[in-house]
Order: C-alpha cells, then sequence, then structure tokens
C-alpha cells in the first residue's frame, strides 16, 4: 500500500473516514449519550406544561462501573525475555522511570478519562509523545507525555480491524490554534507567507461541544504508518503541511486503544450509555407523567352550583358569598379523584431496579444493604461484578500496551540521562550492609540489545502482594520462624515503613551489642571467680 503524505491526500483519507463513522451514526450517538450521561435529558422535547425530572441512573451505573475498575493501583515489573540474572539492576532502573513517566504525564488521571470515554461513547484512546519543552538537565532533552483522545478524532485505516499495530495508518485529528500551528510550520521550514495564507480557521461540526469554542481554530491531522524502518509521521492541515514526513524510529504506534463492548468487524466499540437511554428515557417519562397527576388530581376539587353563585364562589376566611335563592341550599361539595394506580410506581422502581442490577450496580455494590453477614456481602458483591471483569481485561491490556509504548519512546529519545539507584555499601569498620540512593548515568540506548518480556501487574494483584507480604511476614515473627527481627524488617516493602534504613540500622547496632554480651568471661589465672562472688557473710566464721 502506498502511503500518501500530501496534505489534499491525507485530508481525503480524513474525509473518509468521517463518512465511514456516519455510516455508523457514531457522532449522533456519542453526542447523545454525552448529554444523557451528564444529566441533560430532555434536550429537544417539545413539552412546555410538562415537569421534566431527571433521575440519572446512567451516571450511577457509570461512576460505580469505573470506580470499580481503576480502583486500585499500577505496578509494572519489567524483566528481559532470557533472564540469566544479570539484568536485574537495570530492569529496576527501567521500571523506576516508567512509573516517573506515570506520574509526570499523570496517567492514572487519563486513565480515568479514557474509561469514562469508553463507557460514554465506545472507546478509550491514549496518544502519547515527547514533550520537548521540559528540560531536563543532559543532552538528551524532553519527558514523554499523554493526552486522552476522543473516539470522534482517531481514525483507523483498517475499520474494520481494532488492533492498533496491525494498522496502515492511523490519522489523529486535533483542534489547533492557528497562530500556534502557523509558528511549528514556519519552524518546520515552511514559507512564511505560505503559512499565514494556507493555515486559516475552518469549522468541524464533528467535534464534541466545537458551538462554544471560538473561532480561530483549524484542523490539524497527525499521520502515522509503519515502513520496515519504523513509524513515520507528517503533520498536515486541509491545505498545507506543517512537518514533513519523518522517521520517528518507533516500532510501535503511539497509540493505546480499547473498546468498551468490541463491535465485530468495527474498530469503534458499543459504548455502555447507549444501550441504557431507552431505560432512561422511560423512567423519566413514568416520573413525569406521575407528577403530573400528582398536582393536576391528587387534591380535592371544589363543585359549586353556578346558578347559585353568579359572581363565582371564594373560599377567602371571614368573606362574605353572594347567593342566589335559599341560602340552606346553597351547598357546596368537594370532590376526589381516583388514587393512581400502585403498578404505575412499582413499573416505575422495578424498571429502575433491573437496570442497576444488569450493569452489576445492585444494592450489594453500591454498599446500600445492612452488613449483617459480611460474607455474603462480598460473594454478592463479587458476583454482581463479576461481567465486568472481561471489561477490566480490556482495560489491563490497554494499560500494558501504554507500557510498551513508554518504553519504545525510551528507547528512542532518552539517550544518556541521570538516574537514582540504590546501592549497597559495607562499613570499613564495622562491615554492616547499607542501602544509599546514588546518580549514575544510564544508557538508554541498551533497550536495543535485547528483547524485553513485560510483566504488567495491574490493580489488587499489585496491591495486595504488598499487604500480604507485611501481614505474612508478621504472622511468621510471631510464630516463632522468623527470630531474626532483621530479616523481618527488611522484608518489609520501603512504602510501609518511613526511614527503613535507619531502623536497620539500629537493629544492627542491638545485635551487635548483644552479640559482645553473651561472648564468654575471661576467668583469672589461679582464682576462683565464683568464689570471689560468694556473699561476704560466707566468710565469717559461726558464733560460739
Amino acid at each position: 500500500m502506498k502511503i500518501k503524505t500530501a496534505p489534499a491526500d491525507v485530508w481525503a483519507e480524513y474525509q473518509d473516514g468521517i463518512a465511514y463513522n456516519h455510516n455508523i451514526s457514531l457522532y449522533d450517538t456519542v453526542k447523545r449519550n454525552e448529554k444523557f450521561f451528564i444529566g441533560d435529558q430532555w434536550s429537544g422535547v417539545n413539552a412546555p406544561d410538562l415537569d421534566k425530572p431527571v433521575f440519572n441512573i446512567l451516571k450511577r451505573i457509570g461512576n460505580m462501573q469505573m470506580a470499580y475498575i481503576v480502583s486500585d493501583d499500577i505496578a509494572v515489573n519489567v524483566t528481559p525475555f532470557i533472564d540469566d540474572g544479570t539484568h536485574e539492576a537495570k530492569m529496576k532502573i527501567i521500571s523506576r522511570e516508567i512509573e516517573k513517566v506515570i506520574e509526570y504525564a499523570r496517567i492514572k488521571k487519563e486513565n480515568r478519562r479514557v474509561l469514562r470515554n469508553a463507557f460514554v461513547q465506545g472507546d478509550g484512546c491514549l496518544h502519547y509523545f515527547m514533550d520537548m519543552s521540559v528540560q531536563t538537565g543532559t543532552a538528551a532533552e524532553g519527558v514523554i507525555g499523554a493526552e486522552c483522545l476522543d473516539s470522534t478524532n482517531i481514525f483507523f485505516g483498517n475499520p474494520a480491524d481494532n488492533d492498533v499495530q496491525h494498522q496502515p495508518y492511523i490519522i489523529v485529528l486535533m483542534r489547533r490554534d492557528v497562530e500556534d500551528a502557523r509558528k511549528e510550520a514556519i519552524r518546520e521550514g515552511i514559507n512564511e507567507k505560505d503559512a499565514e495564507s494556507n493555515i486559516v480557521p475552518d469549522a468541524d461540526t464533528n467535534m464534541m461541544n466545537e458551538e462554544h469554542t471560538h473561532d480561530n481554530l483549524v484542523s490539524v491531522l497527525v499521520k502515522y504508518w509503519k515502513e520496515d524502518d519504523g513509524v513515520h509521521c507528517c503533520i498536515t492541515t486541509q491545505t498545507e503541511t506543517i512537518k514533513k514526513e519523518w522517521n520517528t524510529g518507533l516500532k510501535l504506534y503511539p497509540i493505546s486503544f480499547m473498546n468498551w463492548d468490541e463491535i465485530k468487524n468495527c474498530y469503534h466499540g458499543q459504548a455502555a450509555v447507549t444501550g441504557l437511554i431507552p431505560n432512561q428515557i422511560f423512567i423519566n417519562k413514568l416520573f413525569a407523567m406521575q407528577m403530573d397527576y400528582v398536582k393536576k388530581l391528587a387534591f380535592p376539587k371544589l363543585i359549586y352550583d353556578a346558578g347559585r353563585f353568579p359572581n363565582g364562589f371564594s373560599n377567602k376566611i371571614g368573606e362574605a358569598v353572594k347567593v342566589s335563592g335559599n341560602v340552606n341550599d346553597a351547598i357546596t361539595n368537594a370532590f376526589k379523584m381516583p388514587d393512581l394506580d400502585a403498578s404505575v410506581m412499582a413499573l416505575t422502581e422495578k424498571v429502575y431496579q433491573y437496570t442497576q442490577e444488569t450493569m452489576g450496580a445492585s444494592d450489594a455494590a453500591l454498599g446500600n444493604i445492612r452488613p449483617d453477614n459480611a460474607s455474603a456481602i462480598v460473594a454478592t458483591q463479587q458476583a454482581t461484578t463479576a461481567p465486568l471483569e472481561l471489561v477490566r481485561r480490556n482495560f489491563y491490556q490497554f494499560v500494558e500496551d501504554g507500557v510498551r509504548i513508554i518504553i519504545d519512546l525510551m528507547r528512542v529519545h532518552y539517550g544518556k540521562r541521570t538516574v537514582i539507584v540504590e546501592e549497597t555499601v559495607a562499613d570499613t569498620a564495622t562491615g554492616a550492609q547499607t542501602k544509599q540512593k546514588v546518580a549514575q548515568v544510564f544508557d538508554f540506548d541498551t533497550l536495543n540489545e535485547y528483547a524485553l518480556n513485560l510483566e504488567v501487574n495491574i490493580g489488587s494483584s499489585a496491591y495486595w502482594s504488598e499487604i500480604m507480604q507485611v501481614q505474612t511476614s508478621g504472622n511468621l515473627l510471631t510464630a516463632g520462624v522468623l527470630q531474626d527481627p532483621e530479616v523481618y524488617i527488611d522484608s518489609i516493602p520501603d512504602a510501609y515503613l518511613r526511614n527503613k534504613a535507619a531502623i536497620l540500622e539500629s537493629v544492627r547496632e542491638q545485635k551487635k551489642q548483644m552479640q559482645t554480651m553473651q561472648q564468654p568471661q575471661p576467668q583469672m589465672q589461679g582464682i576462683d571467680v565464683q568464689q570471689m562472688l560468694q556473699p561476704a557473710e560466707a566468710a565469717v566464721p559461726p558464733m560460739q
């Protein structure tokens, strides 16, 4: 497949992607889902006399499911494909740098946005890049960053396949300020006059909330494709090239992608909100009609004879009422309409309940039951959240793909950088060993020398492994299996014991003092030490 890089050709491929999205009604679905999720659920309904209540079941279910998936932390463990035990220190450095990227790029926050997009829009996407504006103090500048993309802003070359790395090309749509786009084009060698005349504001009605943005924006297309020497890229607008084709040096597309629920032969997924909207509409309508009934018919109606009250009937206190004919015959009556059928409210509650339960948001999962039996509650929660395990596995694979991309970016861009490592240092006087943090230069180009086998531990597995390690070590110490306090303290993860190095040093000093005290005492030659220690009274002769 011949890759096209001319602005007009890239724009034509972008238009093909838009046409495909329109064929599957992606834009209308996403806009509708977004409105319903935030609570704008009566948009476009022409009923001026009807109250419009919103019982947003979608948001409650969505927040519960997203919180369940990302409630735990992310841990990364990197090991070489063939582990001969000689690369342990290097693997620790790489793992620590990955954790720094996750912290700096706010990957955990972006992951929450990704899950929110997947629940509402059907897809979650992260775009990784090098932020060269950050000064690192070394020859290799820049750090890794990440941004969350809407499902409407990414276009696959093969829309029938949702595997990112198998795509012939990928186009990412960005809406950028015109002046910023022009400045970047000029820095990349584009003539200033051409940049000003060709890079102009345009409208994109397919963007989310585009009507709420200012007019000084231009659509910028970032196109990635793979060749034999790696991933290539170019950046264009409709009529101008901002940055010409270049080899990024990457082996992987810098994009991680997931579906909430996969659709066969389509790279876009099915959003959870889409299937819940009919239930949400039904619930809102039933509540609206019940509220209207209560307002109009729940209170008694006063009935009077208009012939006897020609001037109308007033119910004001102390006011004289004018009647025609005999006053004793002028009797009013109050009429009460039949009560609302109880089945209406019961049906509303059942729809509400069944909708939550089918989505795993039962009372047990939401914590709306009394904790009389903790084991039963835990079992019920696990049973109701079981359908979410498939989505959770998709998310775990999404995070693992992101870690692989981070390592690929490190391999290409990080070069030689100063890192902090822990080294074991022995005291020449006492022989005691302590761990110290030292700075050293690490060459990330060495990542090209061997293949990496990534083991990415995510969620409760990483969190509970550390908790169980602390609890198990404590149980072994209590049971007497562990009798050395130094071994016990050294087995506790650093994050759970502040000032661990100083505590270990204190324990070692105590051990030395105990060993010194337990050494055998020397005996004086020719003198019975035990006799010297006898009480003085034993040497006094008995009285006659």
